[in-house]
């Protein structure tokens, strides 16, 4: 109930406190900032046992942890937020700066690092990590819940194992096909059509980046809950499972 007030409060936020009122709140920050302490809140009270057991299996941890690495580059990538391309536009030389730059609702100091040489570009702030992260963590824990049910050959039923597939494959989608979306729209019909579809998707000052955002953090923490529910996966039911 409280994550999905605090999704609304995420959602009205740009419209009750409009323009550069709302870009320094501390309202906003608190708002961006308590959402994964919600999430992780609502993950330990409802699952951490049973995590527990599951991140024990080093095959389980793994996967996880390189699926959630992807999806973390991923995003960064196709967002713009890292390039190892050279744009037209970016200095020549290298560049190491700090700006304050508007990403969800407030802004944020952000590092900016340009090395033409290679070419590398990041973009990296405190938003940029907690949004990107919280996303690839919950990414990682449904892998690694996945993982662990085939390395386990539990049999939770058609129903749930198909469920959870599909709702970590439809969260990434929602998550991310906008940015790919426009990334090959850019391709096929020129800026003129990707940059509406950007908008959209991608840009934080689209209602709908927020609502993609919060679909896909809600999408992905009620999966991971409804997918260890521990008349499955207890730790009387999970054998042990060694490193081989």
């Amino acid at each position: 109930m409280f994550l999905g007030m605090l999704m609304g409060g995420w959602i009205l936020y740009p419209y009750l406190l409009p323009g550069t009122v709302g870009y320094t709140n501390p309202i906003g920050y608190g708002i961006v900032l308590g959402t994964p302490v919600l999430v992780g809140y609502i993950l330990w009270k409802d699952a951490a046992s049973v995590l527990s057991v599951i991140l024990k299996d080093p095959v389980a941890r793994r996967f996880g942890f390189s699926i959630g690495a992807m999806i973390g580059l991923f995003f960064m990538s196709t967002t713009g937020y890292l390039s190892f391309f050279s744009e037209e536009g970016t200095p020549q030389e290298t560049t190491i700066v700090v700006m304050s730059v508007l990403y969800q609702l407030v802004r944020w100091p952000t590092l900016e690092v340009v090395l033409p040489e290679i070419p590398f570009f990041i973009a990296i702030s405190p938003g940029v990590i907690i949004v990107i992260g919280l996303l690839s963590t919950l990414v990682g824990l449904n892998a690694a819940v996945i993982a662990h049910s085939w390395r386990a050959e539990l049999q939770a039923g058609t129903a749930q194992s198909t469920a959870g597939t599909a709702t970590v494959v439809g969260a990434c989608t929602c998550g991310c096909c906008g940015p790919l979306v426009s990334q090959v729209a850019v391709v096929a019909a020129g800026p003129a059509i990707a940059a509406p579809i950007y908008w959209i998707f991608v840009d934080s000052a689209s209602p709908l980046n927020s609502i993609f955002l919060l679909g896909s953090v809600a999408l992905f923490t009620g999966t991971l809950i409804y997918s260890i529910d521990k008349s499955i996966f207890s730790q009387e039911a999970t054998p042990n499972i060694s490193a081989d």
